[in-house]
């Protein structure tokens, strides 16, 4: 079984109507509720007002595949537990950070950059092109899919060059944006993935919720090591004069 925590600030939700019109009991319960429905895949949650934002090390140690959602509140995630979840994916642990988790503190400290982009809020048509059919991540997505109205991102996004693009999104306004990325950080996996703005129901997308199991699946650790401290190492492993 692959173990899934889905994070979420849940602040939105309860503090906007037109957020809790769309996600009532919270955007991390949308995304649980259709990732529990696989049989290979178990899920539990976690916000931020929860003591260490629901993601002690206990929590970390117990989880193959952490997703990330965040809008408001980045700056209230404490920095013993961003730099704690870096850890863990510099150790093997998958991370997948959604729509404005490109601003998230974890996100940021794997990429080294600011992760700054352009964006605007008119409610657009955004098409998401697949352009890495054969990736694991778009197995079953036909070569674009349009989603109705989606908050605008567009170039140029700070991030490192991609190991991987798989989706490039393209707005009604003429705006394009890399919007699902693949990196490797020690040794785990990492998948950004654009769509998923608050007001709209995005994680509601039979095509989004694909694109998220599948990645759920391709981040799945391949190992997990726990860090070592670069060792001293006190007598070298051969002499050349005992050759």
């Amino acid at each position: 079984m692959i173990r899934v925590t889905v994070w979420n600030e849940f602040y939105h939700e309860k503090t906007e109507e037109s957020v809790r019109a769309v996600y009532p009991e919270g955007i991390h319960t949308v995304i649980a509720e259709f990732l529990g429905r696989q049989e290979d895949i178990t899920v539990r949650t976690a916000t931020l007002d929860q003591p260490e934002c629901g993601l002690p090390p206990e929590v970390l140690a117990q989880t193959d595949v952490l997703i990330w959602w965040g809008h408001a509140r980045h700056w209230e995630v404490p920095e013993e537990v961003a730099r704690r979840v870096q850890e863990a994916v510099l150790c093997g642990m998958g991370f997948i950070a959604l729509h404005s988790a490109h601003h998230s503190k974890p996100f940021r400290y794997l990429m080294g950059t600011t992760c700054n982009l352009s964006w605007r809020e008119d409610g657009d048509m955004e098409r998401v092109w697949v352009v890495a059919p054969d990736h694991p991540i778009a197995q079953g997505i036909d070569r674009y899919f349009d989603l109705p109205h989606e908050e605008t991102y567009a170039e140029a996004f700070d991030i490192p060059e991609p190991d991987k693009l798989v989706f490039i999104g393209w707005y009604e306004g003429g705006e394009v944006f890399r919007s699902g990325c693949c990196w490797r950080r020690g040794r785990g996996k990492i998948f950004y993935f654009q769509p998923g703005h608050e007001t709209f129901p995005i994680y509601r997308d039979s095509r989004v919720q694909r694109v998220i199991t599948n990645a759920v699946r391709w981040a799945e650790p391949e190992t997990r090591v726990p860090e070592v401290p670069c060792p001293n190492v006190q007598k070298p492993v051969l002499k050349f004069d005992e050759q």
